[in-house]
């Protein structure tokens, strides 16, 4: 079965579930019957970077702040947005900020943020991948809206969790990796420091302007920094769609719709861009890892399927494996640094090591998909359906791709159905092996000593953790997770 004949079957399922849930009756204490979808106005497409100068010109900017990967700076990307701000908008004045911290901290954000506040600005501008982007709009938030207190707006247990005031200046963003969708998303991420965790700000008023999707942008990428960051489009199309429906997330209808949360599970829109994501990455991701430079199909599609999944998690959100990658990455050890991650800008009295975001959410997937993926006796028939029919699916569509590529077999669908998140770890771990993926935290330097560290560093991510289909998602499945985890 091709990849396009997939579509009628994921159609139907989603028809099917969703038909389901709004005739089903729950608990009104338990259940928000309503969603919401937003996202960023997306411009795609070879080249687009190039108009990048007139949408400053059209917003009559006079003063331009503009986030750099240092590394981007000096590639061609860089050069041509410069040209066409010189060509567009030649009185424009732009500042540059090129201190970016590849996987971001709360002391990375703070240096970003004291740089914005240091004047005022008519757009920003993010040219980079996930890091650059979240780390703008970190400082436009607090430029935009000072408070006394870094945590007043990132997200509780680990900081107050304060809505955000209003709108923030424009934000154009221009992805140079494909990967986190952050050009769609109204997330920033950053390592904490102090808890040695991994926490965030999360709001729809975050959410890029303009997001300009440039396959051209990508063609200087080495294939692992197109390997984790495709990993990561993967899992993002996996949770989204696995999530818990948005009818029975935890904590229900909030009491007004701003409160609304950003991550609300699963929903019918969210799903078609989820499975779009999904059906894009397994067929595409291993042409693009193979030849990243070469392959101008496989990269332009990859490009779309980031942006795709962007759309998808940013309404529905995503669950553990990005839950656990958190402490993963926020734990590391400083002896271990990502293969084909520059570590040019690594100054010398900063030790940290990197686990690059893709690999550390990929490396828990398979070992929470056998979780997620395997229903509750205390699970009501719609729930129970809902997991099965997800995890059965997504193990479909990406054992289709794998014998498109390799041959072999498909197992069953009575197969797939009666272990639904066995057969998507199986599939998960194929993928993962023909793309030379560590296979295990244990690779990473991490043992059975550091599980309890883990589970607790993982804890406070309750805006995913409580999107798990399986619920409740407690420390101790944590550790049993992280230890099952350990070594595939």
């Amino acid at each position: 079965m091709t990849i396009a004949r997939l579509v009628p079957v994921a159609a139907r399922v989603l028809a099917g579930n969703h038909l389901r849930c709004r005739s089903a009756k729950f608990s009104s204490s338990f259940q928000d019957p309503v969603f919401e979808t937003a996202s960023s106005t997306l411009r795609f497409g070879p080249g687009s970077t190039s108009e990048v100068g007139q949408d400053i010109a059209h917003l009559q900017a006079g003063r331009v702040l503009l986030f750099v990967d240092p590394n981007v700076q000096r590639l061609q990307s860089y050069q041509t947005l410069m040209e066409s701000i010189d060509l567009h908008c030649p009185s424009a004045e732009v500042e540059v900020y090129s201190r970016i911290r590849v996987e971001p901290s709360d002391t990375s954000f703070q240096d970003a943020i004291e740089f914005a506040q240091k004047s005022a600005y008519d757009v920003v501008v993010a040219l980079g991948g996930g890091s650059t982007i979240d780390t703008a709009k970190a400082a436009n938030l607090y430029a935009t809206y000072p408070t006394g207190d870094f945590y007043d707006y990132v997200n509780s247990p680990v900081g107050n969790g304060h809505p955000v005031p209003g709108p923030v200046i424009p934000l154009i963003a221009i992805p140079t990796t494909a990967g986190t969708g952050s050009e769609c998303t109204g997330v920033c991420i950053f390592d904490d420091t102090p808890t040695r965790s991994k926490t965030g700000i999360a709001s729809r008023a975050l959410r890029p302007a303009l997001g300009v999707v440039d396959p051209e942008n990508m063609k200087t990428i080495c294939s692992s920094v197109a390997k984790y960051p495709g990993l990561d489009v993967l899992c993002h199309a996996l949770e989204s769609y696995t999530a818990i429906p948005h009818q029975l997330r935890p904590g229900g209808r909030p009491s007004s719709p701003i409160l609304r949360p950003a991550y609300q599970g699963s929903n019918p829109v969210s799903d078609i861009w989820s499975m779009h994501a999904l059906q894009e990455c397994v067929q595409y991701l291993p042409r693009l890892v193979a030849d990243p430079e070469g392959d101008e199909e496989a990269r332009s599609r990859m490009c779309l399927a980031s942006s795709s999944a962007g759309t998808g998690f940013g309404n529905a959100g995503v669950h553990l494996c990005h839950g656990m990658s958190y402490s993963v990455a926020s734990q590391v050890k400083n002896n271990f640094w990502t293969d084909g991650y520059s570590q040019d800008i690594r100054e010398e009295d900063d030790v940290h090591g990197l686990v690059a975001h893709g690999l550390s959410v990929s490396i828990n997937a398979p070992a929470v998909f056998r979780f997620t993926g395997k229903p509750q006796e205390s699970d009501d028939n719609l729930l129970r359906q809902h997991i099965i029919e997800r995890h059965a699916l997504c193990a479909r569509i990406l054992a289709e791709a794998r014998v498109e590529r390799q041959g072999g077999g498909v197992p069953s669908d009575s197969a797939m159905k009666s272990e639904p998140g066995e057969a998507l770890a199986a599939e998960l771990l194929e993928l993962m092996s023909e793309l030379d993926v560590p296979l295990g935290i244990g690779k990473l330097g991490y043992t059975q000593d550091d599980v309890d560290s883990l589970a607790r560093g993982t804890l406070p991510q309750e805006r995913v953790t409580l999107l798990s289909p399986r619920q409740p998602v407690e420390l101790e499945d944590l550790q049993k997770l992280f230890s099952n985890a350990m070594e595939y």
